[in-house]
């Protein structure tokens, strides 16, 4: 077997190899604005004719020296960097490496990665430094001067596996990435657990503070893409699109399947709005016939009393607060047999801490006198829940809790 670009370096006695060729495959990711293959992942295989096998085993088995992941996975990378130099419009290559080995380069003064950009002359900002692994033996500060060196070179920098437990808050805290990726086992088990659903749309807020980019791997099937696309992702690589194999592949070849999907979660997405705008000006229309507040001159509880009847079904909860967020009623909650139950308990809590509750109420006026929450979940029933404000009179808001009954099936 040889193999003339690997500087003469010796293939480690830890990869048995019969007769096989080591090889770069190249696993598209497609971005979800251009509906195109903006990069690609680069994975290890042994190929010999038709019959390809994973390095995954031989890079994951703790048995093997990190020297020998170390040889092999440099073998790959200068394929991998050759390739793309050859490349009229070169996509984004996704590396993955391991924090101890970028640590171990840094003390040795031999950044591999970096010192291929500048034999290929390739622009920095096409490649993503993928942070791997579940552990690392430095300390966090020698963490971050290791991924430092790549940041100043210009490369962008992912997160792997996040939701795993190497990438936690504080590391993507400190790590600051470009591009979070998620957990295979996140997307899938937030399709029937509401934990894992409520855990993946904080993941998009966080990308969002961040200054990041989500990209969901794993997805094989439609479903999968739908929970991707409705989790906020901007990034999605699986077998729905295509495995790893040797050659980049044609960019517009999947868009016309995201033209659907996309499609199909705007459909559903204009659904959803427009039942909960019907469902607020129901509401309201409700609200005008039992009699204004301020017309009545009764006292809050009892026109509170009067509205409960003409409820909607999914309503499970109701009080009214000022618009600074002070509750003046009590609450009442629906049991689960369809009755109201009062809690006084709860008059006088300030509610303007609450996300929804200061933007809602300065927009709130005679013009637009309700306004829909997004969804989020209940603290006392953990119920996906959204929260309808109503102007009842000047300076007051009927709150509304309703369930969501798009989210609502996810229990768990």
């Amino acid at each position: 077997m040889t193999n003339d670009f690997l500087f003469n370096m010796a293939i480690p006695q830890t990869l048995r190899l019969d007769d096989e060729q080591l090889s770069a495959f190249y696993q598209p990711i497609i971005a979800l604005d251009t509906r195109e293959v903006m990069g690609y992942e680069v994975l290890g295989r042994a190929c010999k004719g038709e019959a390809v096998r994973s390095l995954g085993p031989f890079f994951c088995d703790p048995e093997v020296p990190d020297q020998d992941h170390i040889a092999v996975d440099r073998l790959l990378r200068e394929q991998a960097f050759r390739k793309i130099a050859a490349t009229k419009q070169p996509p984004m290559l996704f590396i993955n490496l391991k924090p101890n080995w970028m640590h171990r380069g840094m003390l040795s003064g031999e950044q591999y990665t970096l010192s291929l950009l500048d034999k290929y002359r390739i622009d920095p900002s096409t490649v993503v430094i993928e942070v791997t692994e579940e552990s690392f033996g430095g300390g966090m500060e020698a963490l971050l001067e290791a991924i430092a060196g790549y940041r100043s070179k210009g490369c962008l920098i992912a997160i792997d596996d996040v939701g795993s437990g190497f990438s936690g808050m504080d590391r993507i805290a400190q790590i600051q990435p470009n591009i979070l990726k998620i957990d295979i086992h996140m997307l899938k088990a937030s399709a029937s657990h509401d934990g894992f659903l409520a855990t993946l749309r904080s993941f998009s807020a966080l990308a969002d503070q961040l200054g990041a980019s989500l990209l969901a791997e794993g997805v094989e099937t439609r479903e999968d893409l739908q929970r991707a696309i409705q989790a906020g992702v901007r990034y999605v690589q699986g077998y729905l699109f295509a495995q790893a194999g040797p050659e980049f592949d044609v960019p517009d070849r999947y868009s016309s399947l995201l033209d659907e999907e996309l499609e199909a979660h705007r459909q559903l997405k204009l659904y959803a709005e427009n039942y909960w705008r019907y469902l607020s000006d129901r509401l309201t229309g409700k609200i005008d016939r039992v009699g204004h507040l301020e017309e009545l001159e009764e006292e809050e509880q009892e026109w509170i009393a009067r509205l409960l009847p003409v409820l909607e079904n999914n309503c499970t909860r109701v009080y009214l607060c000022r618009d600074d967020g002070i509750q003046i009623s009590s609450n009442y909650s629906r049991r689960v047999d369809g009755s109201w139950r009062r809690e006084e308990e709860y008059s006088g809590a300030n509610w303007s801490w609450r996300p929804y509750f200061v933007p809602n109420a300065v927009q709130l006026s005679d013009s637009r006198r309700s306004i829909v929450s997004r969804a989020y979940t209940d603290l006392d029933s953990r119920a996906w829940i959204r929260t309808l404000s109503i102007l009842v009179k000047p300076g007051i808001i009927l709150l509304v809790d309703m369930k969501d009954p798009e989210l609502d099936d996810c229990r768990g």
